[in-house]
């Protein structure tokens, strides 16, 4: 089994709430949830048995339900104020079907319409819809600006999916869309001048640089983060976490209490969490999963000898969008593996099917996920395994950096 989430923003690029992706099997080659009811009772206990919490964190999850499990009683194992029902678009609504949504919203469940490319005002569902969801690549913004209009004025919740551009973004937001799904969100926009971030970039690379001489030396890193009262606090605070009751007395003494190479993993996700400081949040959240994801997979692939290379592979991979540049010129100024850099700017080299792996499980490309979990030796079930594990390390991190 297979299951990922897609995050879906508000306005102002808070995360509302989840998709979740989900494969069902090996037999399936593409993303099933629109046809399989197997699939479906697998997220649903996956939610129930796991604690929605560890999945989705404390947002709402978006679930794809066919007739059959809404006509049964398993979206009533998750708390209403927790689940968003989404109908399918190849849903063929009877009176049955229709009863069944009314006493589902009379408990409280909002109602989506998934990929809504019916007529508006002849679709039968509409009426009790709370959301829509509009796939902008196969219903283009230009093309549905009346049916936009008559929705907004009946106070329907309007979602355009498949945004992948700020443009596709700035004009859905223009035009009344109130929720957006897409990966719009982790790509760069490339600007024409430095960003200020580059001088954190730059202070960042230079204990990592010191980091990576063959005798590093703890007098000078701490001199740089000594110079930086923010991080001073924000290691300190990592290694105070791990002293438990010793007291550090110095920035020094804090270093090699840690360690070099803990060291430069907290390095590297402090940096990758204050880069991502002005951006959506989710973008940091992806770049833990990522990192703690690609170990697993190395580890899981019998690459245990590559497992630090895939973590750093997987925290580094969004630092293009983070800095707004390309990736060569966002990692130009530190001193990385050749693996690493070969596999984000390049995409060769040894990680490659471990970033492939990574990226396709996110993004529920179940078709290459599975090729990459084959070549790799992995078994579906230790994925799933391994990507919720991912998901709870990420938020627990993300609460201990920024609390």
């Amino acid at each position: 089994m297979f299951i990922a989430r897609q995050p879906i923003f508000s306005k102002n690029m808070d995360v509302f709430g989840y998709e979740l992706l989900f494969r069902s099997g090996s037999h399936s080659k593409s993303f099933d949830g629109i046809s399989s009811s197997h699939a479906t009772a697998s997220v649903i206990g996956g939610l129930f048995e796991s604690g929605i919490d560890d999945i989705v964190d404390d947002k709402r999850a978006f679930v794809n339900f066919d007739a059959t499990f809404i006509n049964s009683d398993l979206p009533e194992l998750i708390d209403s104020h927790r689940l968003i029902i989404e109908v399918l678009e190849d849903v063929v609504p009877d009176q049955v079907l229709i009863d069944r949504i009314v006493d589902l919203k009379k408990k409280g469940y909002r109602i989506a319409l998934d990929d809504f490319i019916e007529g508006y005002s002849e679709y039968p569902l509409v009426p009790y819809a709370d959301i829509i969801k509009y796939d902008i690549l196969a219903t283009p913004l230009d093309q549905i600006q009346s049916e936009v209009s008559r929705a907004l004025k009946e106070n329907k919740v309007l979602l355009a999916e498949k945004i992948e551009t700020e443009t596709d973004f700035i004009k859905a937001k223009e035009m009344g869309f109130t929720l957006f799904q897409g990966y719009f969100f982790s790509k760069p926009s490339i600007i024409s001048k430095p960003s200020p971030k580059a001088t954190t970039k730059a202070q960042y690379g230079r204990i990592i640089n010191e980091l990576k001489k063959e005798e590093p030396s703890f007098q000078v890193l701490a001199e740089i983060i000594e110079k930086d009262v923010n991080l001073a606090y924000k290691v300190m605070r990592v290694i105070s976490s791990r002293a438990g009751d010793d007291l550090v007395y110095s920035i020094k003494r804090a270093l090699t209490y840690m360690g070099l190479k803990e060291l430069e993993r907290w390095i590297n996700i402090l940096m990758i969490q204050e880069l991502g400081d002005n951006k959506p949040k989710e973008l940091t959240h992806m770049s833990l999963i990522r990192t703690k994801f690609a170990e697993a997979v190395a580890i899981m692939g019998g690459l245990k000898n590559l497992k630090y290379e895939a973590s750093m592979m997987g925290l580094f991979s969004t630092i293009d969008a983070m800095l707004d540049q390309k990736m060569e010129i966002a990692l130009e100024d530190i001193s990385l593996p050749g693996s690493i850099k070969d596999s984000l700017i390049r995409n060769q080299g040894v990680l490659v099917p471990i970033y492939h792996l990574v990226l396709s499980y996110e993004r529920g490309d179940w078709q290459m996920a599975e090729l990459m979990a084959k070549s790799l030796k992995l078994n579906e079930g230790d994925l799933f395994t391994a990507y919720l594990e991912a998901v709870k390390w990420s938020s627990e991190t993300v609460k201990f950096v920024c609390g």
